[in-house]
Formats: structure tokens, C-alpha cells, sequence
């Protein structure tokens, strides 16, 4: 078990986060979080001066289509089907309890 984080950490951070861990599930809550703790310090540890800082791992592209104007249907006729349009749009129910 890492000496990076103690049961009573984990169990104060399950209380705030208003999770209800038994002993169990707290021991296996403390050692997963003591090894990833154990982990990022191995990482800290590593000598990444030579290493230039990025954004990204891969440069970016642009997979995105241009935009091209195409048909549409027709308003009115979309309207049609509509269970109750109003003044050419779709009326749906109030969610707020507020009639129009």
C-alpha cells in the first residue's frame, strides 16, 4: 500500500462525494488511488527537458465536409404533418406551466 494516501483520506473524499463505502471497498479504493499516486511520481520522476512541450500527440486535420448549400423540404408542407403547427412553426406542450 502507498504511504502517498491513507484510508482516512479516501474515506473523507467518500463522505464529501457522499459515497458509501464499505471497509472493503474502501481498502480497494485506497490501494488503487495510492498506486496511481505511486505512478504519476514515477512520472515526476522522468527528465523530460529535451522533450519539446505540444498540444496534441498527432497534428489536427480538418475532416470536416465544405458546406454546400442542398434542397430542403418545404416548410409548408412539413407543417402539414405537424400534430399543431403555429404560426408556421411546431407547437409543442408548455414545460414551464406558462400558457402562451
Amino acid at each position: 500500500m502507498s504511504d502517498r494516501i491513507t484510508s482516512e483520506v479516501v474515506a473523507k473524499v467518500a463522505r464529501l462525494s457522499r459515497l458509501d463505502l464499505d471497509d472493503a471497498e474502501l481498502a480497494a479504493a485506497t490501494a488503487q488511488l495510492g498506486d496511481m499516486l505511486d505512478h504519476f511520481a514515477d512520472i515526476d520522476a522522468l527528465d523530460l527537458s529535451s522533450v519539446e512541450p505540444m498540444t496534441q500527440p498527432f497534428a489536427l486535420v480538418n475532416v470536416m465536409r465544405d458546406d454546400v448549400e442542398q434542397p430542403t423540404l418545404d416548410r409548408d408542407e412539413v407543417l402539414l404533418a405537424a400534430p399543431d403547427p403555429v404560426d408556421g412553426r411546431f407547437g409543442v406542450p408548455p414545460i414551464l406551466g406558462i400558457e402562451p
